[in-house]
């Protein structure tokens, strides 16, 4: 990667949207790499950025609103003239207002890692996702598209019974628009649904008629094995085409609130040529840029990898990355900064990444072999928490920390107490 100049260094301010364990690991890499500070635009003071010594929180509890975000983002610009500011997000109905108001941000003086708003469209629904990887020859899960406007036309609640679906059960459930979805509601929602039977979907396809579901729900295939089968792939490709990071690594466990499910608590990260060659392929044929986030799994049966999904931003996860040896940081400044491109970065160690204690961790690798590869890790003491940081680590924020951390034993017991063979 490149070396910027002091005057880059000193001026550089990234300002996150977003409160969460994610957003703290983006501006945490930049303070690691530039030693700068930085601001978290949130609805709530959360506490990942609790008594930071680098974070500023700015609160704005409609953020969630286009307008009302992109003017806290403004008023954020005109409190800070002379910064280079970078703006940084990672959730996905942020990320698509962000690229919807580009020519007013970037106005206020942002620079924006984000594709242009028709490459979005074609990668940020699962359905654009599969089109694309078909074309590729990349692996995908069986999948039926349910529109659920069309439903509610041919019937509403009454049309579910007869919907066909010619998959086999258990299925996985999801939406095709992350960002869509955000803004629905109904009982027992989740991120990601597990569906044993028909009478399941029944109810859920019934649950998205009622809420007034305005887009399409995915029905998929189940790849067996458990959370370890998954994997993670983060990327990033800059405004000349060219990739600077790649990274892969193990899902060890998974998160299982609701509203989090599915997105990695551990990781072990190792090197997977042949996931990095699929991304890089795909992300060439998109003509993307930024960072993307892969999830895929390893098919017990026969080793083939099967691709979910693409997510367009960098990933709750992201510090696996960093921590591993790969800066996101660096990508970004070298892209959207100082305009070059930078030397492709990968992780250059195998490194544990955890939010969760190392205790609990453990009671979920049944699998005795992988189980011992993670503890002569974490012997070595290649552990990395996002949230646990040497330079942002006063007593206040030490003990915040260690109370979300040690409140994934609750969370655990009440939605995930013992390990499955299938996560179904």
């Amino acid at each position: 990667m490149s070396r910027p100049s002091a005057a880059v260094t000193e001026t550089l301010l990234p300002v996150a949207v977003g409160g969460d364990i994610g957003a703290y690991a983006m501006l945490r890499a930049f303070h690691e790499r530039y030693g700068c500070d930085a601001v978290v635009v949130s609805a709530v003071a959360t506490r990942a950025m609790a008594d930071s010594s680098f974070v500023s929180v700015v609160v704005e509890p409609r953020v969630d609103e286009p307008e009302r975000m992109v003017a806290a983002l403004e008023r954020v610009a005109a409190q800070n003239p002379g910064r280079t500011l970078v703006l940084l997000t990672n959730a996905d109905w942020y990320v698509r207002t962000v690229i919807e108001h580009r020519e007013r941000l970037e106005g206020a003086g942002y620079r924006l890692p984000y594709c242009s708003l028709d490459v979005l469209e074609r990668v940020s629904t699962k359905e654009g996702f599969a089109e694309i990887c078909d074309r590729l020859g990349i692996a995908t899960p069986r999948t039926v598209a349910v529109d659920v406007p069309a439903l509610v036309a041919a019937g509403g609640r009454d049309a579910v019974g007869s919907f066909p679906v010619d998959l086999s059960y258990p299925l996985i459930g999801k939406p095709s628009s992350s960002a869509d979805y955000y803004y629905v509601d109904f009982p027992g929602k989740k991120k990601i649904h597990h569906i044993g039977s028909r009478a399941e979907l029944d109810e859920l396809l019934g649950h998205l008629v009622d809420a007034g579901y305005t887009g399409t729900f995915l029905l998929q295939d189940f790849i067996p094995g458990d959370e370890t089968q998954m994997r993670s792939l983060t990327a990033y490709r800059d405004r000349s085409g060219k990739i600077t990071l790649l990274a892969t690594g193990q899902v060890l466990l998974e998160e299982h609130t609701p509203g989090t499910l599915g997105i990695p608590a551990a990781i072990l990260v190792e090197e997977d040529r042949d996931a990095m060659d699929t991304a890089q392929r795909f992300l060439d044929e998109a003509g993307y840029v930024g960072f993307a986030n892969f999830d895929y799994k390893v098919d017990p049966r026969n080793g083939e990898r099967v691709y979910f999904e693409m997510n367009p931003r960098v990933g709750r996860n992201n510090y696996y990355v960093t921590g591993a040896g790969a800066n996101i940081a660096e990508a970004i400044v070298d892209d959207c900064v100082l305009g070059e491109s930078g030397e492709l970065s990968t992780p250059d160690r195998e490194v544990l990444y955890s939010v969760v204690p190392y205790g609990l961790l453990r009671k979920y690798l049944v699998d005795e072999a992988l189980a011992a590869r993670v503890h002569a890790v974490k012997k070595r003491g290649d552990v990395v928490n996002p949230l646990k940081y040497g330079a942002d680590s006063g007593i206040k924020r030490r003990f915040v920390v260690e109370a979300v951390t040690q409140n994934y034993r609750r969370k655990y017991a009440r939605y995930y107490p013992e390990p499955v063979s299938t996560d179904v």
